[in-house]
């Protein structure tokens, strides 16, 4: 394989950068074992079928022997979100895009703190959200966590006490 064949093979097809946003570049991609690709560009990740996600959206993204799980954070009601189900990529061609993964995740974690609960216990997380200003705050509550009234007001007040800890260098 000559040169130009190798730098021909370092960039994704055209169809899976067509959609990308204009001035949106690519920092990394692979291809799955079905022929699909996975693009990674600084504002999220552009998965077939489901479009970009932001950085701020993935919860969890793991890479274990030729295959990416990723899990997206959803929102349960305002200021909670739970997992979605896993959604899992087997790449034949992983090139630089796990190591991307958990890079560009890994960035956009401004803040987190775990919380006990009599009942269980509940993890404030403030997200930066990429092309966007501030942060996303956002709660998740522990397996089998109690949400009573009690809980929440209790909740509230670890969210106010976390907002107001933030520094300003994390915005």
């Amino acid at each position: 394989m000559g040169l130009l064949d190798r730098f021909r093979r370092s960039r994704p097809p055209a169809e899976a950068v067509a959609p990308l946003g204009p001035g949106e570049r690519v920092t990394a991609w692979g291809r799955t074992a079905d022929g699909g690709v996975l693009v990674a560009t600084p504002l999220g990740l552009w998965v077939p079928e489901s479009g970009r996600l932001g950085w701020h959206e993935l919860h969890k993204a793991r890479w274990d022997s030729g295959v990416l799980t990723l899990v997206l954070g959803v929102e349960a009601e305002p200021g909670v979100r739970e997992d979605a189900p896993p959604r899992r990529f087997v790449l034949a061609e992983p090139g630089n895009l796990p190591a991307e993964i958990r890079t560009r995740v890994t960035r956009s974690v401004a803040f987190t703190a775990h919380h006990p609960l009599p009942t269980g216990g509940v993890r404030i997380v403030a997200r930066r959200v990429p092309g966007r200003d501030g942060l996303d705050w956002v709660v998740r509550y522990d397996p089998g966590t109690a949400r009573g009234p009690e809980e929440e007001k209790v909740v509230a007040e670890l969210m106010a006490g976390a907002r107001a800890a933030a520094s300003p260098a994390d915005l």
